[in-house]
């Protein structure tokens, strides 16, 4: 059986070569945390997600820095020490930050998916595709038009996207979980 483009592509994707990323992650660091790039670079993964070759559709690469978030001890005047400066645990994942920093930057645009393109010590690197739900092309498309309606307005600031859904536990709909529909909505059910 003859196998496409796209399957090799996604075997190479499984294990990258650290030779064909280096390169690319040098001018990724040098360069800004949000970028507007002409074409994926995952091709497979982006199609997989929703991508078209077509008006409406723009890829965006984000860089978000690694490691949990620093926050200054209230109250404390002058030098800080490395004791009064309070380590948080970001309770979203980074991928989810990468859209909503994407979404934040291009305001007429809705995310629509994202997907990982590479790490290294400081910063973790993701394409995020990005729809203008305003284009012809989009309202047009069978599989598109529903992001061009009201509702679906700043999908990745309100945690919609799928990025968000994991991140939140709103992949499997385990009674146990105790996250549908929220902590505070069943607490005011009594449960």
């Amino acid at each position: 059986m003859a196998k496409g483009a796209m399957h090799y592509l996604r075997q190479i994707w499984k294990k990258p070569s650290k030779e064909m990323l280096r390169e690319r992650m040098i001018e990724w660091r040098a360069g800004e945390g949000i970028v507007r790039v002409d074409k994926p670079l995952r091709l497979d993964r982006a199609r997989a997600l929703g991508y078209k070759a077509k008006k409406g559709f723009v890829i965006v690469r984000v860089r978000v820095r690694r490691g949990g978030r620093k926050r200054e001890r209230a109250g404390v005047k002058g030098r800080k020490t490395r004791k009064q400066t309070i380590r948080k645990t970001l309770k979203m994942n980074y991928r989810w930050v990468a859209e909503i920093r994407a979404a934040r930057k291009f305001k007429n645009l809705e995310v629509l998916n994202s997907y990982w393109i590479g790490k290294d010590g400081k910063h973790y690197f993701y394409e995020v595709i990005m729809v203008d739900p305003s284009a012809r092309e989009i309202k047009n498309d069978r599989t598109l038009s529903w992001i061009a309606n009201g509702k679906n307005r700043k999908r990745a600031e309100r945690g919609l996207t799928s990025a968000a859904k994991k991140s939140r536990g709103l992949r499997s709909k385990s009674p146990e979980l105790k996250v549908r529909p929220s902590l505070r909505a069943r607490a005011r059910q009594g449960k």
